[in-house]
């Protein structure tokens, strides 16, 4: 029985010592995100959140898309020729920023 428990607290102490060793370095990696992108909220906890963020970012890219498509930037006639040009042009004419899209 005292050798059981043991294990068990051995086992428990690795568990913890092992999700305090990973927690600054997945913090640090959010973080670090976080200050490259646009201000952000909360990060969501349940599944309705989460749902209700992924329906949100999908509108605003397709907002996005359909202001470039309405400034002239076709994704459907692709010329790997000029492509960064087309965008880049297609982003000036609607006044979106270069990097809104990241």
């Amino acid at each position: 029985m005292k050798a059981m428990a043991g294990k068990t607290l051995v086992v428990s102490l690795i568990a913890a010592g092992f999700a305090l060793s990973v927690a600054p370095l997945a913090s640090a990696q959010n973080s670090a995100g976080a200050a490259a992108s646009a201000p952000t909220q909360a990060a969501p906890t349940t599944k309705a959140e989460k749902k209700a963020a992924r329906k949100q970012a999908r509108a605003k890219k397709n907002a996005e898309l359909k202001k470039l498509e309405d400034a002239g930037y076709d994704p459907a006639k692709r010329d790997d020729n000029s492509y960064p040009q087309d965008v880049q042009n297609a982003q000036k004419k609607a006044g979106i920023g270069t990097g809104a899209s990241q």
